[in-house]
């Protein structure tokens, strides 16, 4: 892409089985001819060895992905004038992944993504303690949620690599053991496919998904309050002071909540108390992959769009980012530095039987996936 474009090259596997690729090293926003092993150690966890795994392809697009988390570190991807820059927060190292401060840059969330009321829902008439990690309710699977363990690395190739975990009956408070998956997958075209699978030996919740801090201008903004934002999403879950749905579904036409026509996120955020930190209802309730969200920003003509098999998408502008945390390049992330757009079941829908059912159960496969397309206006 306008002579900037990476040159994959296969190695020799350090393990049988296993292909290892070269990736292109960002320096500067240029892309440079220095090739690095596409698998390589990252750090450790007590004894635990974690490694980070490149994706490349020839568009000048490059994943970064540990298992420490399924975590995405980095995501290199060109702008209009084909210079390359990394479009998501994060660390330089996995000790910035380590510090509770993290919040939860780049990883997978579950075993249920987002909140649970009261750290508690009853199932098949017995009811379920979690813990109560935020403000007396469960976030992201509580206190050490999936995006704090080490996934085993099963498969690694040119342009895919998939971790597992295996999740124990009662981790978290949650019934059951869940056997999890996630595969990553970048396509020639830009795109990267994330797929989720689980099965379970007994009922319960599931809810898993991505947590990419967005900034498409790579750096050049502080904030992400110039992005234009569109949800294909005519209503929303309004939240109560501690961000639990109150169970309604209202229309979005009127209000602060409207992005069914692209708009910049910054236009309505003062009359949104907190910040925008809200489930969307997706339009499109048909099987299989649907749009949900569209990203731009228009001085680098990046741009993204989100496609998923979920019903809902969370859209969290950064509220609580405050310029405490030193990220990549010892750059302190202020306020809105970065937004997620998160595929998603809804919110509480353990204890809300009107919400789409995100009940796992003995027998079934959970599948979804979401896609990130990146491509340039």
């Amino acid at each position: 892409m306008n002579g900037y474009k990476i040159k994959i090259c296969l190695l020799l596997a350090a393990l049988p089985g296993v292909a290892l690729i070269c990736g292109c090293r960002m320096q500067n926003d240029k892309v440079t001819q220095k090739f690095s092993s596409g698998r390589r150690p990252f750090g450790k966890v007590g004894n635990e060895v974690v490694e980070q795994f490149i994706l490349a392809n020839h568009s000048g697009m490059e994943v970064r992905i540990i298992n420490y988390g399924a975590t995405i570190t980095d995501i290199v991807v060109p702008d209009r004038n084909g210079i390359a820059g990394n479009v998501v927060l994060g660390f330089d190292s996995l000790k910035g992944y380590l510090q509770p401060e993290n919040p939860y840059f780049g990883s997978t969330i579950g075993r249920y993504a987002n909140r649970i009321a009261q750290a508690r829902f009853r199932l098949n008439g017995k009811e379920y303690v979690l813990d109560a990690n935020n403000n007396g309710n469960t976030l992201h699977g509580g206190f050490k949620g999936f995006d704090k363990v080490i996934w085993q690395p099963v498969a690694l190739s040119d342009s895919s690599v998939k971790f597992t975990y295996l999740s124990p009956d009662g981790e978290g408070g949650f019934p059951g053991s869940l056997q999890t998956e996630v595969t990553f997958s970048l396509t020639s075209g830009n795109e990267l496919y994330i797929q989720f699978m689980a099965s379970a030996t007994a009922p319960t919740p599931v809810n898993l998904t991505g947590h990419s801090y967005f900034n498409l201008s790579a750096g050049a903004d502080s904030t992400i309050l110039n992005h234009e934002l569109k949800l294909f999403a005519g209503r929303y879950t309004p939240v109560n002071e501690k961000l639990i749905p109150t169970g309604e579904l209202l229309a979005v036409s009127g209000t602060p909540f409207d992005f069914t026509a692209a708009k910049p996120i910054g236009r309505d955020l003062p009359a949104v108390t907190g910040g925008y930190d809200h489930n969307f209802v997706l339009e499109n309730n048909a099987a299989g992959l649907k749009p949900a969200a569209e990203l731009v920003h228009a001085a680098s003509g990046r741009a993204l769009r989100i496609l998923t098999t979920y019903p809902g998408i969370q859209f969290y502008s950064g509220n609580f980012l405050n310029g405490t945390l030193a990220g990549r390049g010892g750059v302190r992330y202020p306020r809105h530095a970065g937004l997620c757009l998160e595929p998603q079941y809804f919110p509480d829908s353990p204890n809300r039987p009107e919400f789409p059912d995100a009940i796992l159960k003995p027998g079934q496969t959970y599948n979804h996936t979401l896609v990130y397309q990146f491509f340039t206006r």
